[in-house]
């Protein structure tokens, strides 16, 4: 049991890295204060630009993507994974949604949350490849990001057999439904 609080805190602690953030503080600019006052790559891109909204993203990203494959190559027992990876997962979630380093404020989970599932499950992919689409069509992230995850979340339930991803991709579904409506 202390294994499982151990990595949900690291995770949410790297979790809690806001990438954006620091970004906009390099320029001079607080994220949190213009645009609309997120620390995501959408906010990113209105106020900082392309290049920082892509670093924004990528960082993102990959604090996600970093925690999950840490979890995944430690060595653990496979039953012990199959608990501490869905853990780590809305941990790091957790923590960029609500940063310990900007008072429990924080972005709204959508690249964090896709690259910690990159691992976790091929239908990261998917979700991805709709994000692309329906953004280049949509021109509008946050349309893009709720429905290309709500599709994907919607196959994991169909086609994916174990209850573990199932009951992850709800949570982090309900997650970036609550950032994106408050």
């Amino acid at each position: 049991m202390g294994l499982i609080f151990l990595i949900a805190f690291f995770s949410f602690l790297i979790g809690s890295i806001p990438s954006g953030y620091l970004i906009g503080k390099t320029k001079g600019i607080d994220l949190k204060s213009t645009g609309s006052g997120n620390i995501g790559a959408s906010n990113a891109y209105r106020v900082l630009g392309k290049k920082e909204a892509l670093l924004t993203l990528l960082f993102d990203m990959a604090k996600g993507f970093i925690v999950v494959l840490c979890v995944e190559k430690i060595p653990f027992a496979q039953n012990l994974k199959e608990i501490l990876v869905p853990v780590s997962i809305v941990s790091v979630v957790l923590g960029h949604d609500f940063s310990i380093f900007l008072k429990f404020k924080g972005g709204k989970g959508v690249a964090t949350t896709y690259g910690s599932i990159l691992i976790y499950s091929n239908y990261a992919y998917i979700g991805l490849l709709l994000w692309l689409i329906i953004l280049k069509i949509t021109k509008y992230a946050s349309l893009a990001s709720l429905l290309s995850f709500s599709i994907t979340v919607l196959l994991v339930l169909i086609f994916e057999t174990s209850i573990k991803v199932k009951i992850t991709f709800l949570i982090l579904l309900c997650l970036m439904i609550i950032r994106h409506f408050s």
